[in-house]
């Protein structure tokens, strides 16, 4: 499903891909849960893969180190 979106996107490309409204999508980033844009070509976009990190780590399937998963399953 990556033909559809670009690796880097403008800002309203990245809030569509993340199912956000565009001013939902500024509230995560200034929230610190998706990272801020990178300058490329004199405009603000952002990186596809890095937007899939974070909701990554958000939904919990990042990669992390086993040890961690059982703190994790273990204390929430």
């Amino acid at each position: 499903m990556t033909a559809r979106w670009p690796r880097l996107m403008k800002r309203k490309t990245a809030a569509e891909y993340c199912d956000l409204s565009e001013s939902a999508f500024v509230g995560e980033i200034l929230a610190g849960r998706i990272p801020c844009a990178i300058s490329f070509g004199k405009r603000d976009h952002w990186d596809r893969m890095a937007l899939d990190r974070a909701i990554n780590r958000l939904a919990g399937n990042d990669d992390v180190p086993d040890y961690r998963k059982e703190l994790r399953e273990r204390y929430g």
